[in-house]
């Protein structure tokens, strides 16, 4: 958990405009480039992603951006839905939607490397718990939920 407190913050949008440029094959050099130089795809996904926000991002705020396209970030403030969205733009995989009040939560059958990944942007509040074992035994079910006060 340590090593997400020196890990640059990004919003939940700005987070997912990145994961889709980097599941769409662009590399960090890619999305370092073409978005300085405003060379942006149209994105045709029910997202309907402007990249042209990442272009002020980086203009803005450099560092920061280099800083999380490079060695990652940390979301800043997440939400069920973004999460199921983030799960799905960055690994592609589907996650479900629990909404029951007291009950929220998002569950996904992730490798172990996608678990890390995703425990290593969620924001402060949530937390992964392990689930079972896959039939293909190459990945669990996981239950991301806010965490209880």
């Amino acid at each position: 958990m340590s090593e997400n407190l020196n890990r640059v913050k990004l919003s939940q949008w700005d987070a997912l405009l990145v994961e889709s440029l980097r599941s769409s094959g662009w590399s960090n050099e890619d999305i370092l480039r073409k978005v300085a130089e405003g060379d942006l795809p149209v994105d045709e996904s029910e997202y309907e992603f402007d990249y042209k926000q990442l272009t002020a991002l980086q203009a803005e705020q450099p560092e920061l951006f280099e800083q999380a396209v490079k060695t990652g970030y940390q979301i800043k403030y997440n939400t069920i839905r973004g999460i199921r969205s983030w799960i799905w733009v960055a690994l592609g995989k589907e996650g479900e939607l629990e909404l029951e009040e007291g009950k929220e939560a998002v569950e996904a059958a992730l490798t172990v490397a996608e678990k890390e990944r995703l425990a290593s942007v969620l924001s402060f509040g949530w937390q992964i718990e392990s689930g079972t074992k896959s039939a293909d035994g190459d990945t669990s079910v996981y239950r991301i939920s806010p965490i209880a006060h």
